[in-house]
């Protein structure tokens, strides 16, 4: 089989898939990209076999069908060091033989059997379940939540993003215990409804992709794989088994104390309030008064401690509660509003964080933070 390529297309695209690649895999074959050409149609594809990425080149100048295993770390250092030019790779499908023709030169490179590559998974049943999303719905989505999942080897199911999917809205959830986040969208919405649990790699590789995408992405799902369709690219990955937990039971309702305060002015306090925290508890105080907040931490190791007040609008009895600072920072970082409204009950109920004024009537972000105990 033999094509020409542009050298920096081929790079952009192969960039883009190599992430999925590990470090460690367990079948040597997958040190490779499988290239396939067919007709004027290149596909390469990357796996780590729980997560696949495939991406399609359309070319003008093709001769012959065929797969072939290209080692994928030999030709991403080789594709950097041109220049844009038209690249010609040849290829043998039977000896794996693979020579690049550039404008001044000749690369060689031992391929291996296309065939060995592992077969993508099929989508089981007779109506796998089905559903078109605006590439803005799912960029956000996962941006929202892919901070709050989990590392918890004992709990797989919370080191994934949970896919809500019903006939009124699309809910994208994400915890660790610690902190949850409930991003809700109203201007999507399935025929039926469906849930799944996506892992947190081919989110953050979805991540990576979509800024970039311009059409509406095409998701199909059944109970064990998901596929995921750009425009130029496809992500198929392995689900996360079991049941996610129930989410809406953990957040609180009646919640009478309502605080609303500057974010950034919160978020810059607690950066600097934090460094002066117990290193290993990472705890702030924060004291609640009528229209004033006092942010504070101490480390009676080191005798150093630091105090910050902030002007805030507050309804509610005055309270002190506690909070890791750390995830009270990230949780700030991940909310776009100019100003966050905090919501609590007693200082041993978790908080909540939401948009004091929402800039899309179709979103509804809702971020909660359980509280730590204070040693008085």
């Amino acid at each position: 089989m033999k094509f020409v390529v542009s050298s920096t297309e081929l790079l952009s695209h192969l960039n883009a898939i190599s992430r999925v690649i590990s470090n460690k895999n367990t079948m040597p074959i997958l040190d490779n990209f499988l290239f396939g050409l067919n007709a004027n149609e290149l596909t390469v594809t990357a796996s780590d076999s729980e997560t696949t990425m495939i991406t399609h080149l359309n070319l003008e100048n093709t001769d012959g069908d065929g797969i072939i295993a290209v080692p994928a770390k030999i030709l991403i250092d080789t594709l950097k060091e041109f220049p844009e030019q038209p690249l010609t790779f040849q290829a043998d499908t039977e000896t794996y033989a693979i020579d690049i023709f550039s404008q001044n030169g000749k690369f060689s490179i031992v391929g291996q059997n296309g065939d060995d590559f592992p077969e993508l998974p099929e989508l089981k049943g007779d109506q796998p379940s089905s559903i078109i999303l605006s590439k803005d719905v799912l960029l956000n989505g996962i941006i929202k939540t892919l901070f709050a999942t989990a590392d918890d080897e004992l709990r797989p199911v919370m080191n994934g993003i949970f896919f809500d999917l019903t006939t009124e809205d699309v809910t994208f959830v994400a915890s660790d215990a610690h902190k949850l986040v409930r991003y809700k969208r109203t201007d999507a919405k399935a025929d039926t409804n469906a849930s799944f649990i996506l892992p947190k790699k081919p989110a953050a590789l979805l991540k990576n992709l979509l800024p970039k995408e311009d059409a509406d992405i095409k998701l199909e799902f059944d109970e064990k794989n998901a596929f995921f369709t750009l425009t130029n690219f496809k992500v198929v990955c392995r689900l996360v088994e079991g049941n996610y937990p129930a989410y809406n039971s953990v957040i609180p309702v009646n919640n009478p104390n309502k605080l609303v305060i500057d974010r950034q002015e919160l978020y810059n306090s607690l950066k600097r309030v934090s460094v002066f925290s117990n290193q290993a508890s990472n705890l702030v105080k924060l004291k609640i008064e009528t229209n004033q907040l006092v942010v504070s931490a101490q480390d009676i190791d080191f005798s150093i401690s630091a105090v910050e007040h902030l002007n805030c609008q507050y309804e509610g009895d005055e309270m002190e509660i506690g909070f890791k600072s750390l995830f009270l920072i990230e949780i700030l970082a991940n909310l776009d509003a100019s100003e966050v409204r905090i919501e609590l009950s007693d200082p041993t109920r978790a908080g909540i964080l939401v948009p004091e004024v929402k800039e899309d009537q179709s979103e509804d972000v809702l971020m909660l933070i359980m509280p730590m105990m204070i040693n008085v």
